[in-house]
């Protein structure tokens, strides 16, 4: 039998600025980039419950945001807090609690900062899994003084759905034999990858919800989404054998940065480039590698047009000056005419590594 838990910390940013700053507590907040009292450019981090309860959720346009906590004050509602993201805490944080996780399983994955799977089979039953699952929630309470919400079920889909379900602070169960009730009633929007598109696609045909697409073949499926569909015709019936990964196969690193004002400056270019560059580059000596043989620099041009481009090099690369010294080639195109026959101004960049390697020994 196969039992496995997913752990996301709820509103774990925002959960974070509140333990640091008690009088936050019951706040709305807002973590992101400048609002700018509505201009602001960039996205939400993360938004507290309270901030929630306004419309607002993470990825949402930062000037959306703010209309929507206008609207609420406006309405007589707390003002909302608007705070910059601290990631060295988050990170810190977050690695503390993996830690403590990690521990409770022989099988764990990291899926991001906040978000873990752990393989609980060894259990035997989901009740002992329970019971391993409520000891995980609250030596994370006594040692963070933050909150996480757990999904257990029969695989890493139906985990991941059940730890949304009773947020925040939540306990989900969902056993094999209760896999298609626990599913039929939901949005079809719950099942992972299925985004704004595709629902739109759905909607067309009356798919609301997982036991309306129970209704679609595999065949009608995979003619309307592809190899998507057939997937998906998996996914509706609660069906997943992706195993816990270890975090091994980490693919890409990356960050990247929306500019206050648009520029097609080369000088302040260059130096937000070197930053980004920098905080990749510490980033990929956190999560245990040493170095990369792919650059891909993104770039987001004021009309939203967006361009990628990479290098692929012969042996990995192993420092931050290479690092800077690839991205800066690939970026420069972006200055003239090769890349950017219009001279429009950007928005945006981004610099991203992949093809990694594992470290070993010290990192250099």
């Amino acid at each position: 039998m196969r039992i496995i838990a997913h752990l996301d910390m709820d509103a774990f940013f925002a959960a974070v600025e509140e333990r640091e700053r008690p009088r936050l507590r019951g706040r709305p907040i807002i973590i992101g980039a400048d609002p700018e009292e509505g201009q602001g450019r960039g996205v939400v981090s993360t938004a507290s419950y309270k901030a929630r309860a306004y419309g607002i959720h993470s990825a949402m346009p930062i000037s959306k945001a703010w209309q929507l906590a206008e609207t609420a004050r406006r309405a007589g509602q707390p003002e909302a807090v608007w705070l910059e993201p601290d990631f060295k805490k988050y990170s810190a944080t977050s690695d503390r609690i993996m830690a403590t996780v990690r521990q409770h399983a022989q099988e764990f994955e990291q899926a991001s900062i906040d978000e873990a799977y752990l393989d609980l089979s060894p259990a035997g039953s989901f009740k002992k899994a329970i019971e391993i699952c409520r000891d995980i929630k609250k030596e994370i309470k006594r040692k963070e003084k933050l909150t996480c919400s757990i999904g257990l079920g029969p695989n890493k889909l139906i985990a991941k759905i059940a730890s949304d379900r009773e947020k925040p602070d939540g306990l989900t169960v969902v056993e094999s034999e209760t896999v298609e009730s626990f599913l039929s009633p939901l949005s079809i929007r719950v099942i992972p990858g299925i985004g704004p598109k595709t629902e739109k696609i759905l909607n067309q045909l009356r798919i609301q919800t997982v036991q309306d697409a129970l209704c679609l073949t595999e065949k009608e499926l995979d003619e309307l989404l592809g190899k998507w569909g057939i997937e998906l015709y998996r996914k509706v019936r609660g069906q997943d054998d992706s195993p816990i990964s270890h975090g091994e196969e980490a693919k890409s690193i990356g960050e990247q940065e929306t500019f206050p004002k648009d520029t097609r400056d080369p000088s302040v270019l260059l130096e937000h480039l070197q930053t980004l560059c920098r905080n990749v580059f510490r980033r990929l000596g956190q999560d245990g590698f040493e170095g990369f043989r792919r650059v891909v620099v993104t770039v987001r041009f004021a009309g939203f047009d967006t361009k990628n481009r990479s290098a692929t090099l012969p042996v990995p690369a192993r420092t931050c000056e290479a690092l800077e010294f690839e991205a800066a080639k690939l970026i420069l195109p972006f200055f003239d005419r090769r890349e950017n026959p219009g001279r429009k101004a950007i928005r945006l960049i981004g610099v991203r590594v992949e093809l990694l390697d594992r470290l070993v020994g010290e990192f250099r």
